[in-house]
């Protein structure tokens, strides 16, 4: 029987089942892997610093494999998804930077939309013939201040906010995540897309903040923040229970910075049908990729 406060100790055995984490070499990536491959699973840990990838499946034991993948190039990402064989049951769309200096993606996208959404906007599509369950995509409750500029996605137009470029690719993830669903649907599978955030989590995300972002994600870490390991239990539970598709899932307790997962629900603004499907149809003419299984959805 399943505690109300879920942990850990829920998780549901998943021998034979094959699960790809992105972003598993570090931060919220490494607690998931351990406790996925702890319950049995297959855990493919898709990481752009395939050395620290090693250690992280080393210390994990269990089924695990590391296989290079650069969320910033499109290149890197057809290439894994060229190589993928056989079935996935789960996609953890975990991968992500926070508020760094604008910078380009090597396809020229600006680098926080380009890798914590465009990134996953086309590896989930290229990935989707394969995956039997469900897509996983890891948000932030800073989605909340975020405001998609279709006109101007990559930051070409205005002056550079680092804080609102990540609060932007937060919703992004929402929206997509929220079209996906929509699109499996009309599709008529059985597949879901979910989402999760794991509230004030301490990991390494924030480190290269300075100045007056730095001093408070510096204080709010040693005064809210829970460590990385109750940070991904959002994302484990929006991996294995059974909830509905567009589910948001974060911490219960305080302000959803921390606590025990429950679903809640996101904002409003990310749960636009119409700014969805558009930002669908700008992911695909940025990236040219879509999913053929759902193109005419």
């Amino acid at each position: 029987m399943k505690s109300k406060r879920w942990s850990t100790g829920d998780l549901p055995d998943m021998t034979g089942r094959t699960v790809i984490v992105t972003g598993a070499s570090s931060g919220l990536g490494v607690p998931t892997t351990h406790e996925l491959a702890r319950v049995g699973a297959r855990v493919v840990l898709a990481v752009r610093n395939v050395a620290k990838g090693e250690e992280v499946a080393r210390s994990a034991g269990g089924r695990t494999e590391v296989r290079q993948l650069e969320l910033t190039d499109l290149a890197s990402i057809r290439a894994f998804a060229r190589a993928w064989t056989g079935p996935v049951d789960i996609l953890i769309n975990n991968a992500g930077i926070m508020m760094v200096p604008f910078g380009k993606t090597a396809d020229g996208f600006e680098l926080q939309i380009g890798t914590n959404h465009l990134g996953h906007f086309a590896l989930t599509n290229l990935l989707l013939p394969h995956i039997t369950d469900r897509v996983v995509t890891v948000s932030s409750q800073l989605h909340r201040s975020g405001y998609i500029d279709l006109d101007d996605l990559n930051w070409e137009l205005r002056r550079y906010d680092p804080g609102r470029a990540y609060a932007d690719s937060k919703e992004a993830n929402l929206l997509f995540t929220l079209e996906l669903q929509r699109r499996l649907v009309a599709a008529g599978g059985r597949l879901r897309a979910v989402s999760a955030h794991p509230g004030y989590a301490s990991t390494n995300l924030a480190a290269h903040l300075t100045g007056f972002r730095g001093m408070v994600a510096g204080l709010g870490v040693r005064v809210l923040a829970q460590d990385a390991e109750h940070g991904a239990l959002p994302t484990l539970y929006a991996a294995a229970e059974d909830i509905p598709g567009n589910s948001y899932v974060g911490p219960g307790g305080l302000g959803h910075m921390r606590g025990h997962p429950v679903v809640m629900a996101p904002s409003k603004a990310s749960q636009d049908p119409e700014l969805a499907a558009r930002l669908w149809a700008l992911s695909v003419r940025l990236t040219e990729v879509d999913s053929p299984a759902l193109a005419a959805a």
